[in-house]
């Protein structure tokens, strides 16, 4: 069993930063791909990013491309998603996720394991 969770969010003005984490425990985290996904109220849970087990590979939505950044750190079992020049439309609940397939899915249904989520809220 794996258990995620995830830190850092916030409110935040247009234009600002800010850096989510995800803590994992439980199984060894360094073979599973990790992914952030967010959801907005009234919307479908939507992939933002994911990177591969190694930290050699990672995938962007397009919403996100050139300002969000995906980084993980095996040895601390942490996984970060760096978010600058933010947008009021990338206010929504951030969660965290866990993929054993290393599939570097960006579909929610390949990921075994989520966190609860952290809310980040953009202000224009």
């Amino acid at each position: 069993q794996v258990q995620l969770v995830e830190s850092g969010g916030g409110l935040v003005q247009a234009g600002g930063s800010l850096r989510l984490s995800c803590a994992r425990s439980g199984r060894t985290f360094s073979h599973y791909d990790m992914g952030w996904f967010r959801q907005a109220p009234g919307k479908e849970r939507e992939f933002v990013a994911v990177i591969s087990w190694s930290g050699d590979n990672t995938h962007y939505a397009d919403s996100v491309k050139g300002r969000f950044t995906i980084s993980r750190d095996n040895a601390k079992n942490l996984v970060y998603l760096q978010m600058n020049s933010l947008k009021p439309e990338d206010t929504a609940v951030y969660y965290c996720a866990a993929d054993r397939r290393l599939t570097e899915s960006s579909y929610a249904g390949d990921y075994d394991y989520w966190g609860q989520g952290t809310q980040v809220t953009v202000s224009s």
